[in-house]
Formats: structure tokens, sequence, C-alpha cells
């Protein structure tokens, strides 16, 4: 996550980076489901992409580096059923919300703005995951900080 001494922008790259990387697990994560569970995981990829497009743009036009999207990206554990694929949708809105709030610190204005809606998008997000998987309790007292 971000560094105490970063400024906006490599903050924003920084959720930029967890932005691909939520959307590469949906890809894996939906393959795993069926009907209104693969429904929400399609509108999550969604969010995801549209928030990166954002991001993309964002950054280049101003003078912030725009880290490059990788090909692939290293799960934490084998995503093989239903279970742990909705164990994953939960940790990939667990860890993109938490880049998310450590860009709050170094953002102002509208920065800021965008970093707090998307803290707040990512842990409701995970909120219904949980409440998919049968995860409790569904909700977390501070989102995207580390258990």
């Amino acid at each position: 996550m971000t560094n105490p001494t970063t400024g906006p922008a490599s903050a924003l790259a920084d959720a930029l980076a967890a932005e691909y990387a939520a959307i590469w697990a949906y890809g894996v994560i939906g393959v795993h489901l069926t009907e209104a569970a693969r429904a929400a995981a399609r509108a999550a990829e969604a969010a995801h992409r549209s928030r990166r497009d954002a991001l993309l743009l964002q950054l280049a036009e101003g003078s912030g580096q725009v880290p490059a999207d990788r090909a692939g990206y290293a799960l934490p554990y084998p995503v093989t059923d239903r279970a742990s694929a909705l164990r994953l949708a939960v940790e990939i809105e667990e860890r993109t919300a938490g880049h998310w709030r450590a860009a709050l610190p170094h953002t102002t204005g509208a920065d800021r703005n965008t970093a707090l809606a998307a803290l707040t998008d990512c842990a409701l997000r995970a909120t219904r995951w949980r409440r998919t998987a049968g995860v409790t309790p569904v909700t977390v007292p501070f989102p995207g900080r580390p258990a």
C-alpha cells in the first residue's frame, strides 16, 4: 500500500494497481458462480473496470505515473469451487478497500471524494459477498483496515 511520504498521484496509482488485480480476480471468481452470484460478480467487475478507466484518464491527463496492468496476478489460494470463489471475492474487495483507505490521507478535494467513494463501494460489496458466503459478521468495523 501507499508510503506515508507519497503524494496524491502515487496514492491513486497504487489504487489503480489494486483495481487491475480486482478485475483480473473477478474473471476467476465468476467461473465458479451461478445465477445471482455470477451476475453480482459481473457487476463487481464492471464497477472495478469503470473505476480503473476513470483513474487511467485522470493519471494520464495529470503528471502522475500510470502503472501498467500485468498479464496475470497470483491468487492467495486455489479457487476451485463456489466457496473459494466467494472467499476470494470478499478478500479482493477488502484488499482493494485497503488501497483506497491508504489513499485518503494523501488526497484532498475531488481526489479524496473519489477515494472515499471507492472505499465505501468496496466495503458494501465485501458485505454483500460475506452475506452470500454465509460469513458472520457480515460487516467489519473499519473497512479497508488490515484485520
